[in-house]
């Protein structure tokens, strides 16, 4: 590897709130030369970027910033030539032996664009490292009050509703449902089945200014939507 190129550092900057993301993302994020911060749409402004910005500003004009599109969309060829673009435009900064931040929403090792990215660019010989960031479901568990797991229950976790959860909620003692907004009905279908009692609660836009907490399902069109579903396994018994 050559030690003269740049590394592309993956961080997460947890799910909203500023002040929950690590020690280590605010050193680096205060020091790193190039920050990279994807956009779903050419329209909107980035929301990991915004969670950083405070701390962006105290810089200065000290760094610079890309912004690849990933669009959201479902056709994995176009994804691919729209990673691979992202790829090429960091790789031209770590040629000049400039790190790269690539900031990502939670963590960068769950569910995120990053971990695309980073198997082309580390593919390719340069160095690529991780910092963690808290995930959406613990920012969303905490703002809920509410305990993923105690002793020896198993925690679901999905990205989305589909028709796999059926038999996965079986064997769950808390279930961690993603992106619940696009198919609720689906979801509140599924858990109305189960026999056990069960507590439902949703998060939207969990850490940001218009958070909102709920009991039962997220029916409003919020992308960032999260249900939490705690069994409790009495199995139907009376």
């Amino acid at each position: 590897m050559n030690i003269n190129k740049g590394k592309l550092i993956g961080i997460g900057v947890g799910p909203g709130d500023p002040e929950l993301l690590t020690v280590k993302a605010v050193k680096t994020l205060e020091s790193v030369p190039i920050i990279c911060s994807p956009k779903s749409s050419r329209d909107k402004p980035s929301v990991a970027l915004s969670i950083v910005q405070g701390i962006l500003d105290g810089r200065g004009d000290e760094y610079e910033t890309i912004e690849p599109l990933f669009p959201m969309i479902e056709d994995k060829k176009a994804l691919k030539s729209y990673w691979n673009g992202a790829a090429q435009l960091i790789t031209q900064k770590l040629d000049e032996g400039l790190d790269v931040s690539f900031i990502t929403l939670g963590d960068p090792s769950i569910y995120s664009t990053f971990s695309y990215v980073a198997q082309i660019i580390g593919n390719q010989g340069y160095s690529v490292e991780m910092i963690p960031g808290i995930t959406s479901f613990t920012g969303c568990a905490a703002s809920a009050g509410i305990t993923l797991g105690e002793k020896d229950e198993i925690i679901l976790v999905v990205p989305k509703v589909d028709e796999r959860l059926e038999e996965l909620l079986k064997h769950a003692d808390t279930a961690v449902v993603m992106k619940t907004s696009r198919h609720s009905l689906m979801l509140e279908d599924l858990v109305r089945n189960d026999p056990r009692d069960k507590t439902v609660v949703s998060v939207q836009n969990c850490g940001m200014d218009d958070e909102e907490v709920f009991e039962g399902f997220a029916k409003k069109g919020k992308y960032l939507s999260t249900t939490i579903v705690k069994f409790n396994d009495n199995g139907g018994d009376e």
